[in-house]
C-alpha cells in the first residue's frame, strides 16, 4: 500500500468553482417557476462598445463546456480569432443536466400538445411554451443581463441543441432582430409534424430577400441513416434506423441551410456542418465549441 503524506491526507476536498462564473435563480413574470441563470463575465474592463454575448438554452448542460471553450481560445486570440465576451446560460434549479418537463414546455413552439408523463406518477408533458420563453428572454432576461455587464447589442448570439435548436429557429422566424447570430445544433425540425417548416415558409413569404442574417445549422454524422458502429448488430438497430428516418435530422437541417443560403445577402453567412463521428448527445460539446467561435470571433 502506498503511503500518503499526512499533510495531503489533512487537506479536505473543496468544491470546484468556475472563475468568473455566477448563477442566480430568478422568477420572471413570463414564467411560472424560477429559471437558473448562469453568467460568465471576463475579469477585465469591457471594450468601449460592450461585450459580445452568447445566450445558451439548456444552460445546466451547456454552460461549463462553453465557458471552458471560450477561456482557452480567448487566451490566444491571434491563433484562434476568438476574443473574450459574456456567456448567459438559461437553465433550471437542478443539479441534473436537464429538466425534461420544463424544457419540453419552454423550447417547443406553440400551439403545442399534451403527452403522457415521462415517468409514472409525474405530470403530463406539455409543449408549446416557446413564445412565452422568447418573451422572457427579450423583455426580462436581456435587461437584467445589461445590469450585470455592458453588452454590445449588435453582437448577441443564440445557441440551442435538439429542442433548443428548434427554439433557436422559432425565435429567428418570430423575431429576427433579437440576435445577430443564430446557432442551431441538431434541431428537432420534424417535431409535431414539422410545424416549424410552416412557420419558416410564412416568414419567407413576409420578409423580402436578401436577409442580413447569420445562421449556422449542424448535426452529427450518426443522426442520419448512418448508425453509430456501437449500434450496428444490436437488438435495437432496426428501431434506431426507423427513428432516424422519422427525425431526418441531418437532411432537414441541411435542406433549410440550402434554402436560406439562396436568400441571404451573403451565402457565406448561412452554413451547415455535419460533425463526423458524433451522435445526438455527443455532438453537444463540439457544437458548443463552434458556437463560441461564431459568437466571439474578433471584429474585422
Amino acid at each position: 500500500m502506498s503511503h500518503i503524506p499526512s499533510h495531503h491526507a489533512a487537506a479536505a476536498p473543496t468544491p470546484v468553482t468556475l472563475a468568473g462564473c455566477t448563477f442566480a435563480d430568478l422568477k420572471f413574470d413570463s414564467a411560472d417557476r424560477p429559471h437558473r441563470i448562469f453568467v460568465y463575465r471576463p475579469d477585465m474592463p469591457a471594450p468601449p462598445e460592450g461585450w459580445p454575448v452568447l445566450y445558451l438554452t439548456d444552460g445546466n448542460a451547456c454552460f461549463a463546456t462553453a465557458v471552458d471553450a471560450l477561456k482557452v481560445q480567448a487566451s490566444y486570440p491571434n491563433g484562434t480569432d476568438v476574443a473574450e465576451g459574456v456567456i448567459v446560460a438559461i437553465g433550471y434549479p437542478t443539479d441534473e443536466p436537464y429538466d425534461p418537463l420544463r424544457r419540453s414546455w419552454d423550447l417547443s413552439p406553440p400551439p403545442g400538445r399534451t403527452y403522457p408523463p415521462f415517468y409514472p406518477d409525474t405530470p403530463d408533458v406539455l409543449t408549446g411554451g416557446a413564445e412565452r420563453f422568447l418573451t422572457l428572454i427579450e423583455t426580462e432576461l436581456k435587461p437584467w443581463i445589461a445590469q450585470q455587464a455592458p453588452i454590445d447589442r449588435s453582437r448577441q448570439s443564440l445557441f440551442g441543441h435538439s429542442f433548443g435548436g428548434l427554439f433557436t429557429l422559432y425565435a429567428l422566424f418570430r423575431k429576427p432582430d433579437a440576435f445577430a447570430r443564430w446557432i442551431s445544433a441538431s434541431p428537432a425540425i420534424y417535431w409535431e409534424d414539422a410545424a416549424i417548416l410552416s412557420m419558416e415558409s410564412e416568414f419567407l413569404d413576409r420578409h423580402k430577400a436578401p436577409f442580413d442574417v447569420e445562421l449556422h445549422l449542424s448535426a452529427g454524422q450518426y443522426e442520419g441513416e448512418t448508425l453509430a458502429p456501437f449500434h450496428k448488430g444490436t437488438a435495437e438497430e432496426q428501431k434506431r434506423q426507423e427513428r432516424a428516418r422519422e427525425t431526418r435530422t441531418i437532411e432537414l437541417a441541411r435542406d433549410m441551410a440550402g434554402r436560406w443560403a439562396k436568400l441571404a445577402s451573403s451565402a457565406e453567412t448561412i452554413t451547415f456542418e455535419e460533425y463526423p463521428g458524433e451522435n445526438h448527445m455527443s455532438v453537444l460539446p463540439v457544437a458548443l465549441n463552434r458556437a463560441v467561435q461564431i459568437a466571439f470571433r474578433r471584429m474585422k
